[in-house]
């Protein structure tokens, strides 16, 4: 089954390489800080999120896992009119889960958040969406660290407003689950890592949280779970973690089945990735326990939100009916954020994990609009 749907992907990979988008050539600068733009140009115009009067593609510096340069993509949308005093207040989008290959990137397929988006453009705000380090630049995409995303959407703010002088050094971050994880993290220490900019606040949805606290009881014998793309979302994750921290033996956890699918999830957008894995259980991905201290430090590392050290208030959302982020993970974490003291708004929803994405809408919208009027 392996052989023949590989040889399919790998046919499929070539069609859709052979018609992406020419990405600007690199004239990687020998210096430069965070935020840094490499190159940049026009984006191609079908890949425009409805209403927007201008937008851009650029690649830029920034902080990858431990601390290391690495580069990112992203797309900068401008609203139509005139630009108000002080220049187009910002919104710094963090998009859910779509793969680990480049040509998943959403700058490569076009998928760059459609109706949900021009939502925001329309209400005057500048859209900017990262495709995250790793994402249509060197290297495996790290996905759900925490940190590396954070500073990719933090870093995509510097680098549009390099290249779009209308935009305002206000910004807030807006993700969805995966995007919610680096909103919720770039919340964290927006402040400290960009000081230069007018951090307002933040808006996470369906954010995956506590995994790490899982982690212990991942082995062979893991529990199959009634959620949907586990499988799939847990090896993306466990291959990033090969690729960026090779000090761990990732593969000296994972059985011969796991490590072709890490494999395969290296070159697999989602939808494909959750047809090759469909009825593969996580305890089939691993051949031993997750209970050595250095791993589930690792992920620890990786994945923690933090519950506490927040300087601006922000807003979290989450589906009840959620069969991707569950609504106890979430829960827990509200329940830490609370006892900890944290300015936040909570607010749950009759939805599903997309879903939940347009029932916020609303109430996300009252609340970015109040974090951009504050004084």
């Amino acid at each position: 089954m392996f052989a023949r749907l590989a040889a399919t992907t790998v046919l499929a990979t070539a069609l859709v390489v052979a018609t992406l988008p020419a990405v600007p050539a690199l004239a990687e600068p020998a210096s430069g800080p965070p935020g840094t733009v490499v190159s940049s140009g026009p984006l191609v115009r079908e890949y425009w999120i409805p209403d927007a009067a201008d937008a851009h593609l650029v690649t830029y510096r920034s902080t990858g896992p431990g601390g290391s340069l690495a580069l990112s993509t992203g797309a900068v949308f401008i609203p139509q009119g005139q630009a108000p005093p002080g220049g187009w207040p910002v919104v710094s989008w963090g998009h859910g889960a779509i793969g680990l290959a480049d040509h998943c990137a959403p700058t490569a397929t076009g998928i760059l958040g459609g109706g949900y988006l021009t939502r925001w453009l329309t209400q005057g705000y500048a859209v900017v969406a990262t495709d995250y380090v790793g994402l249509g630049t060197p290297g495996i995409h790290p996905y759900l660290d925490g940190r590396s995303e954070a500073y990719s959407l933090i870093d995509m703010v510097r680098a549009a407003r390099e290249i779009a002088p209308s935009l305002s050094r206000k910004w807030v971050a807006l993700g969805q689950s995966q995007g919610g994880q680096a909103a919720m993290v770039a919340a964290s220490l927006a402040t400290s890592y960009a000081p230069e900019l007018d951090y307002r606040g933040a808006v996470g949805l369906g954010v995956p949280s506590n995994i790490e606290n899982l982690a212990p009881l991942g082995g062979p014998a893991f529990p199959e779970l009634p959620l949907t793309g586990t499988t799939v979302f847990i090896s993306y994750m466990l291959a990033g973690l090969r690729a960026t921290r090779p000090d761990i033996d990732v593969d000296g956890y994972l059985s011969p089945l796991g490590r072709e699918v890490l494999d395969r999830a290296e070159s697999l957008c989602y939808p494909e990735a959750a047809e090759a894995f469909a009825g593969i259980s996580i305890g089939e991905l691993l051949s031993r326990q997750l209970d050595d201290p250095v791993i589930l430090s690792a992920l620890r590392e990786m994945l923690e939100i933090p519950t506490r050290g927040y300087d601006r208030p922000f807003f979290i959302g989450q589906g009840m009916l959620d069969e991707v982020v569950p609504a106890p993970l979430t829960l827990k974490l509200v329940a830490d954020l609370t006892g900890n003291g944290e300015r936040f708004t909570f607010r749950a929803y009759p939805a599903g994990h997309l879903g939940t994405m347009r029932l916020s809408l609303p109430d996300a919208t009252d609340f970015v609009r109040e974090a951009f009027r504050a004084p």
